[in-house]
């Protein structure tokens, strides 16, 4: 009997594939200002972003806990160095495409990836400002962000698939 694969393997980057073997800033910040999560436990492409924030809003150390594929982990690696020394600000306008594009690109079925890593960043700093400043500054809607309301739009897929395939 002939067993045939479905699965094709993806073609990653040079950039991806270094960032996947020796990720940069990756664990816990014991000094952290804030963390904030997206993805999805049911599959395990989750992001963990740590930021370490001073008072003049500059993000001064950043990491990143992944669980995941290649892509997961290199997506969440090239944020954690992107965001490094810029303003909240500058982090809040850098975008999925950003971060795919720092990374030489993913295959389109590993965008998601870049979607959760820059959804756990959104989510960071407006938990940031929601808990810690106690206000929204203006540059921030009140309502989800692109990034944050494509990062849920992962996670409810993710987990409709999963319940789908699982039971």
């Amino acid at each position: 009997m002939t067993i045939i694969s479905s699965r094709i393997p993806l073609i990653y980057t040079p950039k991806v594939l270094e960032l996947f073997r020796n990720p940069k800033n990756l664990g816990k910040l014991d000094d952290t200002s804030v963390v904030a999560q997206a993805g999805s436990p049911a599959c395990g492409d989750v992001i963990s972003i740590y930021l370490k924030i001073n008072d003049k809003e500059i993000i001064e150390k950043a990491s990143f806990e992944s669980y995941g594929c290649a892509a997961n982990i290199a997506a969440a690696s090239i944020l954690t160095e992107m965001i490094k020394g810029k303003t909240l600000k500058e982090a809040w306008e850098i975008t999925w495409e950003d971060v795919t594009k720092e990374l030489g690109g993913l295959p389109a079925i590993k965008y998601h990836c870049s979607i959760l890593a820059v959804g756990a960043l959104k989510r960071a700093i407006r938990k940031y400002y929601a808990e810690i400043k106690k206000s929204l500054p203006p540059w921030i809607p009140k309502e989800l962000s692109r990034e944050e309301k494509q990062a849920l739009e992962v996670e409810e897929l993710i987990e409709r698939m999963y319940k789908k395939f699982s039971g």
